[in-house]
């Protein structure tokens, strides 16, 4: 729960005033009615004005994390990520169940206005985060744009990829199961959709949100903190990480030895980072040890190949 949580509260939130039909981002199940002076980000699922600081995002989630994110988004919990809750209120979205949450949080010396709004749905759960600046927004006015949200029927796996913030033209055999919040493709090889126990080799390609480390030293230090928060492996040995350039960019890779956490076998990690200047694409290769000399280069054709937009 905290990890989802973590995961979902890092982004930045709106404005206000409507437009008549809820607006869909590319490739996103979630949409809503944006204020008139909200654009679609290119950086993520959701709608941002940079000029003001302010964006609303999306999170699809599976049907499960409505009860987990109702039970467990407590005002203590919130207050645990730093989260003062004002208001709550349960309610219907679209005749969907929801839970809508205002408060503030502290970033920095200040402090910035969030809403959190959790909807439930038979196969998803959307979970929308908005924030402003302390005289941004009323409660009321971020009330009707949150609960203007509306879902649609899921979209075929190759648009959702035709809607990622990069290009993929070379996929080097693996096979694309999942989209991730508009920004981020699992990929893997073999029969399994869904990879628990280290059983096939599987690439994570994410996009981030948060513009790069502008030093050697902070991106080394990004680098290692990205690979150890990897879930479901544990007992790393890194075997080598450096930084360099390439194709008038700076990268870094790591590759690592670890064992799996659910079946404790052993895999091999290669994480090898791409930054641009104003963000960043990671790529985690997880490979079972004994196939590591047939995937390791794989994952880095693919890597190699990637064209950001």
């Amino acid at each position: 729960m905290r990890l989802a949580l973590l995961a979902a509260f890092g982004l930045v939130v709106t404005t206000l005033a409507a437009a008549a039909e809820p607006v869909f981002p590319p490739g996103s199940r979630i949409g809503l009615t944006p204020p008139k002076d909200m654009a679609l980000s290119k950086r993520f699922s959701g709608f941002e004005a940079p000029a003001k600081f302010a964006s609303i995002t999306f999170t699809e989630l599976p049907p499960e994390a409505y009860a987990q994110f109702e039970k467990g988004m407590t005002d203590e919990a919130l207050k645990r990520e730093g989260i003062t809750v004002s208001a709550r209120e349960s309610l219907s979205v679209g005749g969907k169940p929801a839970v809508l949450i205002a408060g503030e949080q502290a970033v920095g010396p200040g402090k910035i206005r969030k809403w959190l709004l959790t909807v439930g749905d038979p196969s998803l759960t959307a979970f929308v985060t908005a924030q402003a600046a302390p005289n941004g927004y009323g409660d009321s006015e971020m009330k009707q744009v949150l609960t203007s949200v509306a879902l649609r029927a899921p979209l075929p796996l190759e648009e959702q990829i035709k809607a990622l913030p990069f290009r993929l033209p070379e996929r080097n055999g693996f096979r694309p199961v999942r989209i991730v919040n508009g920004s981020a493709i699992m990929m893997t090889d073999g029969p399994l959709d869904v990879v628990q126990k280290a059983e096939q080799p599987v690439v994570i390609i994410a996009s981030s949100f948060a513009p790069p480390p502008g030093t050697p030293e902070g991106r080394e230090q990004l680098a290692r903190a990205a690979l150890v928060s990897t879930p479901a492996i544990k007992d790393w040995a890194v075997e080598r990480a450096e930084g360099f350039r390439q194709g008038g960019q700076d990268w870094h890779e790591v590759v690592a030895r670890a064992t799996d956490a659910a079946s404790g076998k052993p895999v091999v990690v290669m994480q090898t980072i791409r930054f641009a200047p104003t963000r960043y694409i990671r790529m985690v290769g997880i490979s079972p040890a004994d196939q590591r000399d047939a995937n390791l280069p794989r994952f880095r054709k693919v890597i190699d190949s990637l064209q950001m937009d």
